[in-house]
């Protein structure tokens, strides 16, 4: 409601003024009309007149010379005339001549044209008015010569105020540009500042994390290898560690072909969903985790961010649990519930004893921020056995965009 009466207010404020200021010039001549000539023809003949006025001055915008001429004209014609037949108009009527010639300096930039129309056509309209008056006037009160000029004398002043409008306008106009351009431009440099950083970024986790989680795999692998002189326990730890490590590798290339850019990226992979989790389970399984899973969902029809960011969810949960709650059992529960999608990972007391932990301690922070993007819920906490609790609520109404999530 706000919007529209703003847009209202918009759209009559110009209007408003212009209907006042069309109404004070027809009302001028007609408050002065009794002290210059009472009769009644002379007021028939300002009536006249000041119709012609009424429509023509709507369109001084649009048509500012041909106004200013058909004003001119009807002045011209309507004092000829009344001259002729011994009637006087108030000179207040030129008023109206006065607002055509400021839309002309206000409205017209081809200079050439409307000063070849203007005083060509004007002083060719002034000039026979004032040739048929010394011819046809009653008497020499009626003729007009010196005074048609004082009258006129004043006119270039309106056009020169119509101009000066003009280039006000003209300067705001460049002085936005200019302002356009300096946002521009300090956009491109603070979009370049990103680049280069993200760039800087990716080059130092490329030497740092893809450096050292490369030579984790190799390890990985050389323990595959002679997975003959281990335990069938340990076999099947290397394995699932290899296979997480090459999953995390392939993820980070990813993330680092982002980070410096389209032109360096490669076709990249889809980003996983809730059709990768139980392959993300069965990893953890593998790796010695004891996890339930249960979905119970449209795992096709859910948006893409929804979906990426359970997923992202339950990675974090599982390896929280590996490394906080070694040998705890961990429970995962994904299921729609009215119009939203409820995902739970609850992990028990650990099996064993554990000792500090590393962690950068932005993982929960991490799915925090995922959450409130999609404008859900997520609550975590420690239950009253002494596990650890994820509880997130999603809406399953259009995610705001894809790229949100990621």
């Amino acid at each position: 409601m706000t919007e529209y009466s703003n847009r209202w207010r918009a759209g009559w404020r110009p209007r408003g003024a212009d209907a006042g200021l069309v109404l004070l010039t027809l009302c001028a001549p007609l408050l002065m009309q009794s002290s210059a000539d009472p009769s009644a023809r002379a007021w028939w003949l300002l009536l006249a007149t000041e119709v012609v006025t009424a429509v023509a001055l709507p369109l001084r915008r649009k048509l500012p010379v041909t106004v200013f001429l058909v004003l001119l004209a009807t002045l011209v014609a309507a004092l000829v005339g009344g001259a002729a037949a011994g009637m006087k108009l108030s000179p207040l009527i030129f008023l109206s001549l006065a607002v055509a010639l400021y839309n002309v300096g206000s409205y017209c930039t081809n200079w050439a044209r409307t000063w070849l129309v203007v005083l060509g056509g004007g002083g060719a309209v002034v000039a026979a008015g004032v040739w048929i008056n010394q011819l046809t006037a009653v008497s020499a009160q009626y003729r007009g010569s010196s005074d048609v000029i004082g009258v006129l004398a004043p006119m270039p002043l309106a056009w020169a105020t119509g101009f000066a409008a003009l280039t006000h306008r003209a300067n705001l106009a460049a002085a936005e540009r200019r302002m356009a351009d300096v946002l521009r431009e300090q956009q491109l440099h603070e979009q370049q500042a990103a680049q280069q950083e993200r760039v800087r970024i990716a080059r130092e986790m490329h030497d740092v994390v893809a450096h050292s989680l490369t030579l984790l795999v190799v390890q990985a692998e050389t323990l595959r290898a002679r997975g003959g002189e281990l335990p069938a326990w340990a076999r099947t730890r290397i394995d699932g560690l290899a296979v997480a490590g090459r999953q995390a590798g392939g993820e980070l290339r990813d993330l680092l072909r982002v980070l410096r850019g389209p032109e360096d990226a490669a076709p990249l992979a889809p980003m996983p969903g809730l059709r990768d989790l139980p392959e993300l389970l069965d990893r953890s399984r593998a790796a010695g985790a004891q996890v339930d899973g249960r979905i119970e969902t449209d795992t096709g029809a859910l948006p893409r961010p929804v979906q990426l960011t359970v997923y992202r969810i339950v990675q974090e949960s599982l390896t929280n649990a590996r490394r906080h709650s070694p040998g705890a059992r961990v429970r995962v529960d994904i299921a729609e519930d009215t119009g939203q999608l409820r995902c739970e990972v609850v992990n028990s007391r650990p099996a064993e004893p554990v000792t500090a932990s590393w962690g950068t301690g932005l993982g929960l922070v991490s799915m925090r921020e995922r959450v409130d993007t999609l404008g859900g819920e997520l609550h975590t906490g420690p239950t009253d056995d002494g596990g650890f609790q994820v509880l997130a609520t999603l809406p399953l109404r259009t995610a705001p965009l894809d790229a949100a999530g990621v």
